[in-house]
């Protein structure tokens, strides 16, 4: 009775961006009472593990998801609903303030949903820790166990807020009263103190293969994390050392060949589809099954208990059903349906809906992530797994066909441009369309690539209707497990651990052994970071948070001294307190974001509308919420460089010890 009463408080623990100040425990049933015993704590590092879905698949309003927030100022996408009005924000250097912009109104972006979600995590971790030595009959391995995990668990969302948010306020313990004097703790000491919690729970969590449940943190997932972290604070060979000994240690191997249960994307008369190891391993149901030797740690999703609901087809499909898109003899309003299957006008041979969802384009990806990264020397590799769309894995608007019958080109592919001029026949001597004119008014939002074998999901409610007319996504039903880790970015951060050490050729290895599970058309000699980070972009769509893992990749190269793929190199002094939108200067992950992205490249057209996509050199880190500072009003908190409210003379916390000794003052 007392573990449900700590899950029923779930869900009456609201966010709010100064949650970190009311670090209160996860029932208000007795705490002191519900975690004496090992049952309570139990169910606390349930909630601890079920929380991993919120950061993630949370999408409050049904067209937009958490995680693709961390993708928006990237070099793989924007967001892309261009109709937004006056609130689209494509300057995000004027829109994204202390005071504004953190949430953007309605789906804009859902910061503010991560940022509170993060300190939600915190304080569920915080509340095992904070009780567990009082807890009684437990022996020193069991309760290390514990402790493990929740060090586990606060350690994740620390390791992406800090990237996120930069220095902040370093919370270890649930207190009595809220603490409103903390000062920010740098992000290399918070950092410092990450690697010293998760050393603890490698060596006290139990390996995947000695748990009861799937599902749970295990010693494969402590050490993934711990990799990631000896990268940030410049222990390179540690990092490499650990991860050689994931990868040949621990009975992980990558998938090489199809296994588990095939679930076909839609209908197969419509598109084709050939099975493969890279659709399989991306089905919910295949994601914990027995013989996937891939996974490290999953997020469960797929049962009444742990299930969520989330839109991801929705939000990040392109709007193909619209007006927008027109015909080549523009003789219909809108030529390409969402027919549902009992629709007179449904043709089981032209039915779009199911194979990719109605997408609305509220997140698209970049010309880089389309097209430039899939090329080598001038050739575009559809043979690869992850870009290959006679698999079906992939899908270019293209390959859709026009299913209006009242469409004269019904059947025919798609076309971005008019192939010929179409005479108006109400007006002799004038043209419906010319040669060469775009087929589409509104390229930002309604024409772009999709990536299906990472996007789609069997959407069981929709499949289950005849009238469906909305196939979005994971819904009632649906099997929705994700990954935490599995073993391709293992590999992936030892090729990153390797070339800080200058060994870009053994770096490339790691790089080929990803590439060559693809089939991708051609291998590495050497790689530059950009190589690396490209690759991470090509396999980890959707699982990596790719605004954090840019930054700490920036800070690797600061620290390293190492180059980018263009020659640059970076101080630690310098590289994330730089301010500006102009070409030259700041962070790689400026770099990479303004030269592989629309960013600061001037204005763009589309749908009527003139937008000027622009990011700042600051907005490598997220601005600190105001309210979290004025919140704080007894000790000044640092503001990020180039916000309102930034003061160098702040104090912050240099190593963490002197941080976790203060949260005792009062």
């Amino acid at each position: 009775m007392k573990g449900l009463a700590v899950i029923s408080a779930v869900s009456i623990l609201g966010g709010c961006s100064d949650s970190f100040l009311n670090q209160d425990p996860l029932s208000f049933y007795e705490p002191g009472a519900t975690y004496s015993t090992e049952s309570g704590l139990r169910a606390a590092l349930a909630i601890c593990d079920r929380h991993l879905q919120y950061m993630v698949i949370t999408d409050q309003n049904g067209n937009n998801i958490a995680l693709s927030s961390t993708y928006i100022m990237t070099d793989l996408g924007t967001y892309g609903k261009s109709d937004a009005g006056n609130g689209f924000p494509d300057d995000w250097d004027a829109k994204l303030t202390p005071t504004s912009g953190m949430n953007g109104g309605g789906d804009i972006n859902y910061f503010s949903k991560i940022y509170d979600e993060e300190w939600n995590g915190i304080k569920y971790a915080n509340t095992v820790l904070s009780y567990i030595d009082d807890v009684k009959g437990l022996d020193q391995k069991t309760r290390d166990a514990y402790k493990g995990r929740a060090y586990f668990h606060r350690a994740y969302r620390y390791y992406h807020m800090a990237l996120l948010w930069g220095d902040l306020p370093l919370v270890t313990r649930i207190i009595s009263v809220p603490k409103q004097n903390y000062r920010s703790t740098s992000m290399d000491a918070i950092f410092r103190m990450l690697v010293s919690d998760l050393e603890f729970a490698v060596e006290h969590v139990p390996a995947k293969k000695d748990l009861e449940m799937v599902g749970m943190v295990n010693q494969e997932a402590c050490m993934q994390l711990l990799i990631k972290c000896y990268l940030a604070i410049g222990e390179y060979k540690k990092a490499e050392d650990m991860a050689t000994d994931l990868i040949d240690n621990h009975g992980l191997a990558l998938m090489r060949n199809s296994f588990g249960t095939l679930v076909k994307p839609g209908e197969e008369r419509t598109f084709s589809f050939e099975r493969n190891v890279m659709w399989d391993l991306f089905r919910g149901e295949n994601v914990v099954n027995a013989a996937n030797t891939e996974m490290i740690m999953p997020i469960i999703n797929s049962n009444d208990q742990n299930f969520g609901s989330w839109c991801i087809m929705r939000a990040t499909g392109p709007f193909w059903n619209t007006g927008n898109i027109i015909d080549p003899s523009n003789s219909c309003g809108t030529p390409v349906q969402n027919y549902a299957r009992n629709n007179g006008n449904y043709n089981p041979q032209l039915d779009w809906l199911r194979v990719m969802g109605r997408g609305i384009g509220t997140f698209r990806t970049s010309w880089w992530f389309n097209k430039g990264m899939w090329s080598h020397n001038g050739n575009v590799d559809f043979q690869d797994l992850r870009h290959n769309n006679t698999k079906g894995n992939w899908i270019e608007m293209t390959d859709l066909k026009y299913n209006n019958p009242g469409s004269k080109h019904y059947g025919e592919n798609l076309k971005l441009y008019a192939p010929e001029d179409v005479p108006d026949p109400d007006k002799p001597g004038e043209f419906r369309l010319r040669k060469g004119d775009l087929l589409c008014k509104d390229t930002i939002r309604s024409w772009y690539p999709y990536m299906l074998y990472k996007n789609w999901f069997l959407d069981v409610s929709a499949e289950n209707n005849m009238s469906a007319t909305q196939f979005n996504g994971v819904s009632t039903g649906s099997n929705g497990n994700l990954y935490l880790f599995r073993l391709a970015e293992t590999y992936l951060l030892r090729a990153e651990s390797r070339f800080y050490q200058g060994r870009s050729t053994d770096a490339a290895r790691d790089v080929n052994e990803i590439r060559r599970r693809a089939n991708a058309g051609y291998m590495f000699d050497d790689v530059t970071i950009g190589d690396i980070a490209d690759e991470r972009a090509r396999e980890l769509f959707w699982e990596e948070w790719r605004h954090a893992e840019l930054v700490r990749i920036s800070w690797c190269l600061a620290r390293s001294g190492k180059p980018d793929e263009w020659g640059n190199t970076y101080d630690m002094n310098t590289w994330d307190k730089q301010e500006g939108t102009d070409l030259s200067g700041g962070s790689y992950w400026y770099k990479r974001t303004t030269t592989y992205n629309i960013y600061n490249h001037g204005t763009v057209y589309s749908n009527n509308r003139t937008f000027n996509f622009k990011v700042n050199k600051r907005n490598l880190h997220l601005p600190v919420p105001n309210g979290t500072i004025t919140a704080n009003n007894k000790e000044r908190l640092h503001q990020n460089y180039g916000y309102d409210g930034y003061d160098e003379s702040v104090r912050v916390w240099d190593n963490w010890e002197d941080a976790v000794a203060d949260e005792l003052r009062p």
